[in-house]
């Protein structure tokens, strides 16, 4: 079994983080899901939220993912967003700005993606 994989995280717009990686964790239709190296190969719907990276170097990459898609065969790991950013990206204060306008005019999608946002930005400060 291989000791690490290749990840990368592409968004529509941009490719958001490439490299190898020991672990990582992702949020599907059917659950939280890990993939490590060796891993069965598999295809899924990503939902949205937080997607934590554990590299080959012993850091810790945590991205905000809104929809899209996870792939993993021959220790490749594809993770194809719609939107993807960073944690050390993102601006907690407008993210809770965000938030709280969404809460306000009842938009659903809105606070989702504001509460996406908060919650990548919290668990990389962990």
């Amino acid at each position: 079994m291989a000791a690490e994989l290749h990840v990368e995280l592409v968004a529509a717009d941009r490719s958001v983080w490439s490299g190898e990686a020991t672990l990582v964790i992702a949020r599907t239709t059917s659950g939280d899901i890990g993939v490590m190296p060796g891993h069965q190969p598999l295809l899924g719907v990503l939902e949205s939220g937080p997607v934590t990276i554990r590299t080959s170097e012993g850091g810790t990459v945590v991205a905000a993912v809104h929809g899209g898609f996870i792939t993993f065969a021959d220790n490749k790991l594809s993770l194809l967003a719609e939107i993807a950013e960073l944690a050390d990206e993102i601006d907690t204060q407008r993210a809770e700005r965000a938030l709280e306008r969404a809460k306000a005019e009842s938009d659903a999608a809105a606070e989702r993606r504001a509460d996406v946002r908060l919650r990548a930005v919290a668990t990389a400060v962990r």
